[in-house]
């Protein structure tokens, strides 16, 4: 049954299966991930192109994880390197945008924003974009919700500056009903203003979604779930 509301859902999908249906249903923004078991981790070529090919035909756009590997997102040379390579395989298959982020452990056990590490992936984002003329979306995934609140408004302004589109966040702990983070992503909402987009995910469903986007203000939604398939 599809969707008949300007909101505009964002379906998380594990490769192309669900894809089709999703679209169908009223997903109009695809995050598409290979193993969502540990998170999600960066799709093959293959069903990138696949994946964006379809969409396009259907109306909807498609956001290319950019993740090497399950676990923490503070990431070696080597593994930044394999970033760098995805994403310029998610430009050659004309993705939309990708996703990611990168953290690194204080002393204390705690995680910032590794700025450095997301300096290179943009500037390389940029001249994939720039390769095959292309404009290119960037939203830093749920790594955000790892940092501290004081880090998480720091880190707004850091990626607002590096041109990101979009942070997707739960708004607190995993596992926690959506609904009890509603203050919280009002308040990054509101810290965020017009400079980029908090997306909210995890925990929003077809049921719940337009209720909790009515009661942030918000135009969009993230979720495995988002639409009924």
């Amino acid at each position: 049954m599809s969707q008949t509301t300007d909101l505009l859902r964002e379906f998380c999908a594990e490769n192309f299966t669900l894809v089709p249906r999703a679209i169908e249903a009223g997903a109009r923004r695809i995050e598409l991930c290979d193993n969502l078991a540990v998170g999600g981790t960066s799709p093959s070529m293959g069903v990138m192109e696949i994946t964006v090919l379809y969409a396009h035909e259907h109306g909807a756009d498609v956001m290319a994880m950019v993740r090497p590997r399950g676990g923490d997102f503070v990431y070696t040379e080597e593994e930044l390197g394999i970033m760098e390579a995805d994403i310029f395989a998610a430009c050659e298959a004309g993705a939309d945008g990708i996703v990611l982020g990168c953290l690194e452990r204080a002393e204390d056990g705690s995680f910032t924003l590794d700025a450095d590490a997301l300096t290179r992936l943009v500037t390389v984002a940029e001249s994939a974009a720039d390769a095959f003329d292309m404009e290119l979306e960037m939203t830093f995934h749920m790594a955000f919700d790892e940092l501290s609140p004081s880090e998480q408004l720091l880190a707004i302004d850091t990626l607002s500056d590096l041109g990101f589109s979009r942070i997707l966040t739960h708004g607190g702990p995993a596992g926690t009903p959506i609904e009890d983070n509603l203050g919280r992503l009002r308040e990054l909402m509101d810290a965020a203003g017009d400079r980029l987009i908090i997306l909210p995910g995890a925990g929003i469903t077809h049921a719940n979604a337009e209720a909790v986007a009515g009661a942030l203000g918000a135009h969009e939604v993230h979720g495995t779930k988002i639409v009924e398939l």
